[in-house]
């Protein structure tokens, strides 16, 4: 496991770091080599809370070019404009959205063509190695507390996805101790139908 932090000047904390796993690091390779882009655009596309934003002020810290966050929900034409501005200026330009299209619906033909010429960088959910580092940070942010065997027991019984991890966390922070055990996370998610179906008799 990796990490790709903001560079100097900005914070150093936990939250300015991008954990890097299998589910993500095709991007993260896409954004380091963005010279070789076929345009001075890209389309990175992720679920909510995957640290797409967070990947993209790095890759602007880095490059000296622009985002364009929440590109799937902006005017068409502003979307386009900046495409267009990115070529003019030779400065790259990561457009970050939930989703490519087409589920991304385009309707101004020619934005459409400009996103299907850029490249696709997708972030994926998260991995077997990628889940316990981000219960650890969620925990950390909410002043939890919890053993390695907590947070292994709780990979392998929650929706594998980042919103996931984030509403465990705030469950937890509201409803149990600050220093977790297994018997209570049980509980305490069981109750609030957090735990997977299939894996909450399982024993820890």
């Amino acid at each position: 496991m990796t990490q790709l932090r903001l560079p100097l000047g900005l914070p150093e904390a936990r939250e300015t770091e991008f954990l890097v796993s299998d589910s993500n690091v095709h991007a993260v390779q896409q954004l380091e080599r963005w010279a070789t882009w076929p345009v001075m655009a890209a389309l990175l596309v992720g679920p909510r809370k995957s640290g797409r934003s967070l990947l993209a002020r790095i890759f602007a810290a880095k490059s000296g070019g622009h985002i364009f966050d929440d590109a799937d929900r902006a005017a068409e034409t502003d979307v386009f404009h900046a495409w267009n501005q990115a070529q003019q200026e030779r400065r790259p330009l990561l457009m970050v959205a939930e989703a490519a299209p087409p589920v991304w619906e385009v309707k101004l033909p020619d934005l459409r063509s400009r996103l299907a010429a850029s490249p696709l960088l997708e972030i994926g959910p998260p991995d077997d190695a990628l889940i316990p580092q981000l219960i650890e940070r969620a925990f950390e942010r909410h002043l939890l507390h919890a053993k390695p065997d907590v947070v292994a027991w709780l990979s392998r019984r929650i929706e594998r996805s980042h919103i996931a991890i984030l509403r465990v966390a705030d469950v937890l922070e509201t409803e149990a101790e600050q220093r977790l055990t297994i018997p209570m996370v049980r509980q305490v998610l069981g109750n609030a139908g957090l735990l997977s179906k299939w894996q909450e008799d399982e024993e820890p």
